[in-house]
């Protein structure tokens, strides 16, 4: 794959083996067609254990004395191109061990410093605005109640929201889903070919294979708690022959 842009077919093309690797793993991947259309996407819930902060991401000091923008690429992938995903667990580790610092300003329904489990639905879709992966996700409390843009951005690690703050464009908005017209938090995908060019170019020139999905998944899945098992790449089958370039 010589282009940092990601084409349709490729793209169910990459969503197929990762689905192979994801039944294997038992990771809970799925595909979920769209009715009446040859359209689907990549669908996957989780339960998370955050611990929030309810001070809005232009309240932290020190947010604005960051002037280099976010380049993620070098933090979600190995030398080796493929998949080194950020470990969530050691992310929670971290806010669990952080001291509340401050009063809760009210900007979210949760105080600060609480912890709570919610419920993640994730989903894969390909944009053809961008030629690139999109991210869209939803989020609710164990009885239902579905989180507001801000419970969300309270919820995102410090370090992520910084960065996301300092990077308005590469950021989390609600939008109505392409699919099922329905309301869906989004990363905005306007950086991913930013990020995905050196990637795909270091994979080309050292001869590797590269799941762009699963690639680019390491890189932007962390922000929302998502994360892409270390056996993903360990994993990764380079001859791995697809029958169809479409999902079932």
């Amino acid at each position: 794959m010589s282009s940092s842009v990601l084409d349709e077919q490729n793209f169910h093309h990459c969503c197929r083996l990762l689905l192979q690797q994801s039944e294997q793993l038992k990771d809970g991947w799925s595909w979920e067609a769209v009715q009446g259309s040859e359209e689907g996407y990549l669908r996957k819930t989780a339960l998370r254990s955050v611990v929030t902060d309810s001070r809005p991401v232009w309240d932290h000091e020190g947010s604005s004395s960051e002037s280099e923008p976010h380049t993620p690429c070098h933090t979600g992938l190995d030398q080796s191109g493929l998949v080194a995903p950020v470990d969530a667990d050691s992310i929670e580790g971290d806010i669990d061990d952080e001291e509340d610092e401050g009063e809760d300003e009210g900007a979210c329904t949760v105080s600060e410093g609480s912890s709570q489990v919610l419920q993640y639905e994730y989903h894969i879709v390909y944009s053809c605005s961008y030629c690139t992966p999109v991210l869209y996700f939803r989020a609710s409390t164990l009885e239902g109640k579905s989180l507001s843009l801000e419970e969300v951005w309270s919820s995102v690690h410090p370090n992520f929201r910084l960065r996301l703050q300092n990077s308005p464009l590469n950021t989390i908005t609600l939008q109505e889903h392409p699919l099922l017209g329905q309301p869906f938090f989004m990363l905005h995908p306007c950086r991913t070919e930013e990020f995905m060019r050196p990637v795909l170019q270091a994979a080309q020139d050292q001869h590797r294979p590269v799941n762009y999905v699963l690639s680019w998944l390491s890189v932007v899945g962390p922000v929302v708690g998502l994360d892409v098992p270390l056996k993903y790449s360990t994993q990764l089958h380079p001859t791995a022959s697809l029958s169809s370039t479409k999902p079932d």
